[in-house]
């Protein structure tokens, strides 16, 4: 399985993520340069780990010094145009950029009792440093995420001063350009405001985890875990694909880096087997979008949610947990019959891994696990994310042979000597002893092994990781504020319900064609932000649950990564697949059909959420759910047990959305349709077998 993978050089993932992945791109630093980026990196994640853990600061000191440390180092490592990228040096004006970058994160520390006690009043000094700081997140943002948002937040700007030019419900009386200076930088409703407050408190630590977790091998662990249990299957290597992206997703917040990652490995296999190019790149990016979608960890939009709607984020991984495995059900679906339709079968037996050796290394998952136990225990989710990264550090140490006993005797031991003396003196907790003995083993690792540069490491690639999300989160910052002080979030809000004529239908529908155009080329972060402001607002003054309304958004702002003609994620997959991206594009767009399906049903059908819903009820939504995906699956690919022939195509997608739409007649007539199609298909199956469109010979590639 390694030569499949090695298909994809190190080199060119790394020129496909920066080509896609704004986050991933940044200079080459080297020599003194490189170290000063390499202690600036670490010190911010140590600084995050202190402020979570030892100190408490005021939230205006935190997310102030959590802006400084991303400006800094995003103007250190982003230049000002893709050209000088590669050259590996930092211009004269950077140095000055990052300057001011520091005295912008500093002032709040420096100057915290003056302004909190100064009752909204700036000095002139504030004022500069205000427009200072605004000035500096747009360009970092440009740099550092892309243009699309930069502009939005710019043109929010813009909204707020010249608010007596604008036309139709659209106007208002106008900020001036103290009040919008004072409500950007020294209120917490701009950039201060609650995207930067989640980004530098839960989000951060959970792309720490992410990175720890990388460092342990699990991402891939998770490939080798995915080809043992789906390698064999009809068109294995696909199901593998979807498989192993699920599992990618808990540990990875962005489509593009997932494409990479784990299609390095599976697109190879797929076009090896038979697949075409343009097919197997939409599978590989319709699977990796969806693993934002799939808990525990999700894409980092969904801790922002924890704040947007007030509710903790075990009760939003819970919600999102039927949802996210009907879309990843749906990909299978598609996928299976395409294998079928084109005659291709699984992996052969030379071609699949030993998997007793797969299973023995069972303890790589344990780190999402433990998120999942503790998640679910009812402690912080800042905790919980602790936990996880010390568990994490533990799994990574019982992968070294030579210690591995001692390890495992010093964790039992460490945990039996605190519950013996949580026993003792009445006060015993399960996670306060696992957490002990974890903590004893990592001390004790350090005292006989000495390797701190797995660690270090991690700390450095999960800070760099954030820089983006630094910068996205304090330009939505800058859009919440501009939507807070003008009001401009229930105008357009009732103007949405206003333009659909209060029906629900076409008010989702608005708001999911908003959804996707604002996350073209936009980080799902950023585009929640802005369509759970602008656009979940009218879907609640509907009836519909704050929950439900928000994932919604969260939802279609993620599918816009595979939805021409911006489609990052597919456009990432064709270039690991060397094939056409707009029409890989669509490829993933219509095996992803179901994810354009869900987030209605949702809506319609809150039960999927598992809000007030029996056992039966659940069981009833899901079986004629996945019943209607089976038979959209059948119409649009044109193959089910046989050929679907033309005149079977339209009943299918007919029915199947009959399946999906939630009332009794729906259901019914659904219901009928699916049953005549599957006898028909059985019926007519000897007179009207399928005929393989192409069949590529294994050990070569499939036509592009």
């Amino acid at each position: 399985m390694s030569e499949e993978k090695h298909n994809i050089s190190i080199e060119k993932q790394q020129e496909i993520m920066e080509k896609y992945d704004p986050d991933a791109g940044g200079r080459q630093l080297t020599g003194w340069i490189g170290r000063m980026a390499f202690i600036g990196l670490l010190l911010f994640s140590l600084f995050q780990l202190y402020s979570s853990t030892i100190s408490n600061p005021p939230a205006q000191i935190l997310r102030s010094v959590h802006v400084g440390f991303g400006l800094v180092l995003i103007f250190l490592l982003y230049p000002a145009t893709k050209k000088n990228r590669q050259k590996g040096k930092v211009a004269w004006y950077d140095f000055i950029l990052m300057a001011l970058s520091a005295v912008v994160g500093s002032y709040w520390v420096i100057f915290y009792e003056q302004i909190v006690t100064s009752g909204g009043r700036l000095t002139t000094i504030d004022f500069y440093v205000g427009v200072l700081a605004v000035l500096l997140v747009i360009e970092a943002t440009r740099r550092a995420v892309g243009l699309p948002i930069t502009v939005i937040a710019a043109a929010f700007l813009a909204y707020a001063y010249w608010g007596r030019q604008m036309p139709g419900f659209l106007v208002h009386r106008g900020v001036d350009i103290d009040n919008l200076v004072q409500s950007m930088y020294f209120t917490t409703e701009g950039i201060l405001g609650t995207p930067i407050a989640v980004s530098s408190t839960f989000i951060f630590l959970f792309l720490l985890f992410g990175a720890f977790l990388v460092k342990t091998g699990v991402g891939q662990y998770f490939n080798d875990l995915a080809v043992s249990f789906a390698g064999k299957l009809t068109g294995g290597p696909a199901k593998v694909a979807i498989f192993s992206s699920a599992l990618q997703g808990t540990i990875s917040g962005s489509s593009v880096a997932n494409v990479v990652t784990s299609g390095a490995f599976t697109i190879p296999m797929m076009k090896k087997l038979g697949y075409r190019r343009e097919f197997a790149g939409g599978v590989e990016a319709a699977a990796s979008t969806g693993g934002q979608l799939m808990p525990p960890i999700m894409g980092a939009a969904a801790f922002l949610m924890i704040e947007f709607i007030g509710i903790d984020y075990w009760s939003i991984a819970k919600a999102a947990a039927i949802p996210a495995l009907l879309y990843f059900t749906g990909i299978w679906i598609m996928t299976h019959f395409e294998a079928k339709r084109t005659g291709l079968s699984g992996l052969s037996d030379e071609e699949m891994p030993d998997r007793k050796k797969v299973l023995k290394k069972i303890y790589l998952l344990l780190p999402i696990i433990a998120i999942i136990f503790f998640l679910s225990s009812g402690i912080s989710v800042m905790r919980a994310a602790l936990y996880g990264i010390l568990t994490t550090i533990l799994v990574g140490l019982l992968r070294k042979e030579k210690f591995r006993k001692l390890y495992v005797f010093v964790f039992a031991g460490g945990f039996l000597i605190y519950a013996v003396y949580g026993f003792a003196t009445g006060g015993f907790n399960l996670v306060s002893s696992i957490i002990f003995a974890t903590m004893a083993t990592i001390v004790v690792s350090y005292l006989f092994d000495g390797n701190f540069a797995e660690s270090i490491e991690a700390l450095v690639d999960g800070a760099r990781t954030a820089l983006g999300v630094v910068a996205a989160t304090a330009a939505a910052g800058i859009i919440v504020g501009v939507v807070t002080t003008t009001g401009l979030g229930l105008k357009l809000a009732n103007s949405l319900v206003d333009l659909a004529n209060g029906h629900i239908l076409l008010t989702l529908f608005f708001t999911m064609i908003a959804a996707i155009i604002l996350g073209m080329g936009s980080p799902t972060t950023a585009n929640y932000v802005i369509t759970s402001t602008i656009a979940a607002p009218a879907v609640i003054l509907l009836g519909v649950p704050d929950l439900g309304a928000h994932l919604f958004v969260f939802y279609f702002g993620i599918i816009a990564d595979i939805t021409p003609p911006v489609a990052l994620a597919a456009f990432a997959a064709s270039g690991v697949a060397s094939s056409e991206p707009i029409r890989t594009g669509l490829n993933a767009a219509k095996l992803a059909i179901a994810a354009f399906i869900i987030p209605y049903m949702f809506v319609l059908e809150p039960q999927l959420l598992m809000i007030d819903v029996s056992i039966l009820e659940l069981s009833w939504i899901l079986i004629t759910a996945i019943s209607g995906m089976i038979a959209i699956g059948a119409g649009i690919i044109g193959y089910w047990y046989r050929k679907v022939e033309w005149y079977e195509r339209i009943p299918a997608i007919l029915g199947g959305l009959s399946l999906i739409y939630p009332t009794t007649m729906s259901d019914i007539v659904g219901v009928a349709i699916f049953i005549i199609l599957l006898g028909m298909q059985f019926l007519f199956k000897r007179d009207k077998i399928g005929v393989p469109v192409y069949k590529a010979e294994r050990g070569t590639s499939a036509k592009a």
